[in-house]
């Protein structure tokens, strides 16, 4: 399995059995002691509190699932153990599968990046299998940031960017913002960038920093203010340029973006999201707007959870890139620009990725840039009121009509039925239809006997062009996502406890896992009668950690044990140990009746002697069992036939493998 098959795993549900595979592989790179350091240095809940709002439950912290839609929190974390589990899809792991599956990255950038989180000091092998390619992606990201701060410093104090110091001024980016936001200022001439930083040529051209010219290296970006983008994390990827008016002869586009690169995708990236991230989490909610300017100025205004693409259209992937963070997307510009063919894409999303898209009320030739500074009430009014993507696109056909007359209010009710009709929910659409019938004063019962045909009409075979967004035009091809009204893949049911035994199995792993002192010596792995219950109990006896035991143990067995960490179990030791007892001798009671009915029909005296014996006996000692109830300690008697039970059971165990042998 190559390392992206992995990551693709750990994101789906594949969870801590990918573990093992990834230390086993890929820690060849990176010392073991090294690994656990960082391992154990990383809050795990403070790292994952950053991609979902976590909450304490009892022992565990919980929250929405960040690798898959839900409405209701499957998601856990063992503070304690570093450990995270979804009840819901299974994902699962450790802050360093996390990392990996949450921003697809390679085994290796996830321990850098941790221990440089933690301040753990660790040491790479020179041969690591992919050391060249992380080697080019890192000339990239050092290219990138030294260009960050040589453009940020050229804007904060040398004499040739005064005019740009005075142009955002006027746009309201005084200095607390163009620090914040780390602007900068490219200046006018051929190669300064590329003479300042002394970079091979290769990695600024990697980088998007330069293009080649006849004589040398020439800077991409020339006489621009500087937006530069950064990923979530904060590590800097591209720039964006703007000219400033009365600065050279203005010739090219107003704006100018990076190209794509090794560490750069426009259709995937959002800028600012590394300032409003945690903002966006504690809220529940993400702003989505235009351009840059918009972006820092509904910062301005207090309202620090909004981002924007990167000159591109809204795509699946911002999506779902924005579903790890917020269920409620409001969209900070006109986002009726593409009609009937973003709403399908808009609805779309919406189902696949379960949030709520919703459109802020913003006045009519005002962007949030400019309204910042205008009026900033204002600003925040049109996040508050934000109406709901179909509410909007009614109201603006209702608006956009005349109800004077009844010709006019006809004409508007066919438009409000198209826009209606769009919706995929029935429910919803006829709580709308009643408001376009009060409107255009026309009987309910005729307008839904033509919403009928408004749905057949749209449900229609047509070709679907992209969403609108702050670019607009067509949407990017996208491999690997599925095609509008194609169900998103399923989600991997989790595994079910059957029957007595394995309920009791489970309760008493959850145990051995939270209370392993309490558990000590009163288990035996001949208790456990359900395989992966079995492998995951010894995996867990013969290892000297939890973590150790994930590692070793075989890929369900290794789930199980993290699923089993981020549990809460309700139940006693006495009586969770009394349970898998009775359990296992209760199938074994069955087992042994069976052989005695087997030894009369082959009329054998001793067996049937034998296995009747040992049958009554273990009756006789389960009839202690029903003096435990809920919640309660042991009799004393009780706990003794126990553990006399587990060690028959222990005994019966090795001499059925050794008869086998």
């Amino acid at each position: 399995m190559t390392p992206p098959e992995v990551v693709s795993r750990l994101a789906g549900g594949g969870g801590a059995a990918d573990t093992a595979l990834l230390y086993g592989r890929l820690a060849m790179a990176i010392p073991d002691e090294d690994v656990a350091a960082v391992r154990q240095a990383t809050d795990a809940v403070a790292l994952i509190g950053e991609y979902t709002q976590l909450k304490r439950v009892g022992r565990r912290f919980v929250g929405l699932c960040p690798f898959h839609s839900e409405k209701s929190p499957s998601f856990s974390v063992n503070a304690e153990e570093g450990l995270y589990y979804c009840f819901g899809c299974q994902a699962s792991g450790d802050p360093i599968t996390f990392l990996r599956a949450i921003e697809g990255l390679s085994f290796v950038e996830a321990i850098e990046r941790l221990a440089a989180r933690s301040g753990v000091r660790i040491r790479t092998d020179a041969e690591g299998a992919d050391k060249e390619a992380r080697d080019k992606r890192q000339a990239l990201f050092d290219a990138m940031e030294k260009a960050v701060a040589f453009y940020h410093e050229r804007l904060i104090s040398h004499p040739d960017a005064a005019r740009a110091r005075q142009y955002l001024r006027s746009r309201g980016l005084e200095g607390d913002m163009v620090r914040r936001f780390k602007l900068g200022w490219a200046p006018e001439g051929g190669n300064q960038l590329a003479r300042a930083l002394r970079l091979p040529t290769a990695a600024l051209a990697g980088a998007g920093l330069v293009v080649q010219g006849n004589y040398g290296p020439r800077d991409t970006f020339r006489g621009r203010v500087i937006f530069p983008i950064f990923q979530a994390d904060g590590k800097a990827v591209a720039l964006g340029g703007r000219l400033v008016p009365g600065i050279g002869d203005g010739t090219g586009p107003k704006y100018r973006n990076s190209p794509e690169t090794a560490i750069y995708q426009k259709r995937s990236t959002l800028y600012g999201l590394n300032l409003a991230r945690q903002a966006i989490v504690q809220s529940g909610e993400v702003i989505v707007c235009e351009g840059y300017t918009d972006v820092i100025g509904f910062h301005r205004v207090g309202l620090g959870r909004a981002v924007a693409t990167c000159g591109t259209a809204l795509t699946d992937d911002h999506f779902r890139l924005l579903s790890r963070f917020a269920r409620r997307i409001v969209l900070a510009f006109d986002a009726d620009g593409a009609g009937q063919s973003a709403a399908a894409r808009f609805y779309e999303w919406e189902r696949r990725h379960e949030v709520e898209v919703a459109v802020a009320d913003l006045p009519a030739g005002n962007d949030p840039g400019d309204l910042a500074s205008a009026d900033p009430e204002r600003l925040r009014a049109a996040v508050e009121k934000a109406r709901t993507y179909l509410e909007f696109r009614l109201h603006r056909t209702l608006a956009g009509g005349d109800l004077r007359t009844p010709e006019g209010r006809a004409k508007v009710a066919e438009a409000a039925l198209a826009v209606v009709a769009e919706h995929p929910n029935d429910l919803v659409r006829d709580q709308y239809l009643a408001e376009v019938a009060d409107r255009t004063r026309i009987d309910l019962e005729r307008l839904r006997g033509r919403l009928g045909a408004a749905v057949e009409r749209h449900r229609s075979p047509r070709r679907t062009p992209a969403a609108p967004g702050p670019a607009g035009g067509e949407r990017e091809s996208q491999a690997g996502n599925p095609p509008v009204g194609e169900p998103a893949a399923p989600v991997r049911t989790r595994r079910q406890a059957r029957t007595p035994g394995e309920r009791a199995g489970r309760d008493a792993l959850a145990l051995a896992i939270h209370e392993p002192a309490a558990m000590a010596g009163r288990l035996d792995v001949a208790l456990f009668g359900e395989p992966v219950q079995r492998e995951a109990f010894a995996a867990l006896s013969a290892a000297e950690s939890l973590h150790a035991a994930i590692e070793a143990a075989a890929d369900e067995a290794s789930e199980l044990l993290v699923e089993l960490a981020n549990s809460d179990p309700d139940i006693s030791v006495d009586q969770a140990v009394v349970a898998l007892v009775r359990a296992a001798s209760t199938e074994v009671v069955a087992e042994l009746e069976a052989e005695v009915r087997a030894a009369q029909q082959a009329e054998e005296g001793e067996r049937i002697a034998q296995a009747a014996s040992e049958v009554a006996w273990l009756k006789s000692e389960l009839e202690l069992f029903s003096e435990v109830g809920t919640g309660e300690s042991a009799p004393r008697e009780v706990t003794e036939a126990a553990e006399r039970l587990v060690a028959w059971l222990a005994q019966r165990r090795c001499e059925c493998r050794s008869e086998r042998a």
